[in-house]
């Protein structure tokens, strides 16, 4: 199936909109079955000097170009990836793992992103003021930053890469991007498509390869003037302080470690479908995967018990049969990464209810699966309560009131998505207001961001900068404040107040 939804077995650069050749590869594997699916580059870092010049040159005349104009490219876009929806949805899961349905809605989102932010292009709005001076007219305006640097991840190589090129583009930026090396090939039909629809040469480059490369080369150009990204905490770091040694922009969204809660008053079958939702779709390998469940007491044996019984009915394979819930796991990095968490569960003291092992026969040979985990009575202060696990393991920790609720989802150093299940009109007004998350569901999952509003979270999970929603625009735009004096005569702000 590879072969002929793909039509090639060597991925090539894509820079100056010409496909450009590397040596140096290595395998792209399904995780569902461990097949190579196609091989991609390792590039060196001349491959980013040579992106960046080919972008620095192509900006300067996509700048010039009226704003609506640029805009009718993501429309182009819009619509081919809607014509091609279900083949790159069949892509992606072959290349990630998510089943089928969950593909489909991250195409979807791409979809949705391409038409958003090619309306931006007939606003990108600025202001206009009262100027304090007589005969002077004050304005602000959106300018391109000029060549960005974009990182994207795995988990959603598709759909965080429109997030944040899109808006890039109708800004009148060039991008240079580096896909996750374990799921280029959204990258490359991306590109195709850009290609196919009128994109300027120059204007979206892909360099593939490794972070410690293609990574570290384009956070250290000095003609890269933003660096977004989408990744752990530790390379988020490491990536901000190299860029604040530059006075480089930098927008960062590093991951969460998010809570529903369940108050006593809740629906639990609603409850119950939200937590499967949102800490086993995607295998748990979502940022805004749910991993821990803040549940009053007085509820907590019966949501437990409904969530076993719900659990056993899980289908876990290959994400191409589209009765499959669960997917696999990214890579064996990822399967034992979750195991070691899964030993450090049982050595504090939490009670393992149901899975915590890797499913290795059967259906499952060759893919890297992992049984739904449900682990009870735990504490907040454990490090599977404390922790990105990113996985399917979810943690229960009963607590006795909503103020102990609100007190324990605040806890962690993330501050990402949050839920809470309630019918209590007062709770849901007060937890709105005094979850500390970027984003705030009421009864529904933690899992489900819509592309208008802006993606993204405090503390730990980012550095304030948003993707998605109108916000993106502020990380690869600069501000700029136009002054007209039209008196005829030298007028001194401030000074010339009377």
């Amino acid at each position: 199936m590879a072969e002929t939804l793909l039509k090639a077995d060597k991925l090539k650069n894509f820079i100056n909109g010409e496909w450009v050749e590397v040596k140096e590869t290595t395998a792209v594997v399904n995780p569902a079955n461990g097949k190579t699916i196609v091989e991609v580059p390792l590039s060196e870092g001349a491959a980013v000097n040579s992106a960046v010049e080919s972008a620095k040159k192509a900006q300067k005349e996509w700048a010039q170009v009226p704003a609506p104009q640029r805009a009718e490219v993501l429309y182009r876009v819009g619509q081919i990836m809607k014509e091609r929806k279900e083949r790159l949805s069949q892509l992606l899961t072959m290349e990630n793992g998510k089943v089928i349905e969950e593909a489909r809605g991250e195409v979807q989102e791409g979809i949705d992103m391409a038409f958003y932010m090619a309306g931006e292009g007939r606003r990108l709005f600025g202001q206009t003021t009262p100027a304090e001076l007589k005969d002077k007219f004050a304005m602000s305006q959106r300018c391109p930053v000029g060549v960005v640097g974009i990182i994207t991840p795995w988990n959603f190589p598709i759909a965080i890469a429109t997030w944040k090129s899109f808006p890039a583009i109708v800004a009148g930026n060039a991008v240079v991007w580096k896909p996750a090396t374990e799921t280029p090939i959204m990258a490359y039909e991306l590109a195709k498509i850009f290609e196919e629809a009128g994109l300027p040469k120059g204007i979206i480059n892909v360099v593939f390869g490794k972070g410690s490369t293609v990574g570290d080369a384009m956070v250290n150009h000095k003609d890269i003037r933003v660096i977004s990204f989408t990744g752990s905490n530790d390379t988020g770091r490491s990536i901000a302080s190299k860029c604040g040694e530059q006075l480089k922009k930098v927008s960062l969204e590093m991951g969460g470690k998010n809570a529903v809660i369940v108050m006593d008053d809740a629906d639990l079958s609603l409850a119950v479908e939200g937590i499967l939702w949102s800490a086993f779709g995607t295998s748990g390998q979502r940022c805004t995967a749910c991993s821990r469940v803040i549940v009053h007491e007085d509820v907590k044996e019966t949501l437990q018990e409904r969530l076993l019984a719900e659990m056993e009915k899980l289908t876990i394979g290959d994400g191409l049969d589209e009765s499959i819930k669960v997917g696999p796991i990214i890579n064996e990095s990822g399967l034992e990464k979750i195991k070691k968490y899964i030993e450090i569960g049982k050595e504090e003291g939490a009670k393992l209810l149901a899975g915590g092992y890797e499913l290795t026969e059967d259906n499952h040979a060759g893919g890297n699966y992992f049984a739904p985990t449900l682990f009870t009575d735990a504490t907040p202060e454990m490090r599977i309560a404390q922790e990105e696990i990113f996985g399917p393991v979810v943690s229960l920790i009963p607590v006795k009131s909503f103020e102990e609720a609100i007190e324990v989802n605040n806890g962690v150093s993330y501050g990402l998505s949050s839920s809470i299940f309630t019918s209590d009109v007062n709770k849901v007004f007060k937890a709105q207001r005094d979850l500390d998350t970027g984003i705030v569901y009421v009864n529904a999952g933690t899992t489900g961001a819509e592309i208008h509003l802006p993606f993204g979270g405090t503390k730990g999970t980012g550095n304030g900068h948003r993707d998605s929603g109108v916000q993106a625009l502020d990380v690869f735009t600069e501000w700029k404040a136009v002054y007209v004096d039209f008196s005829g005569k030298l007028q001194r702000a401030q000074i010339d107040v009377e």
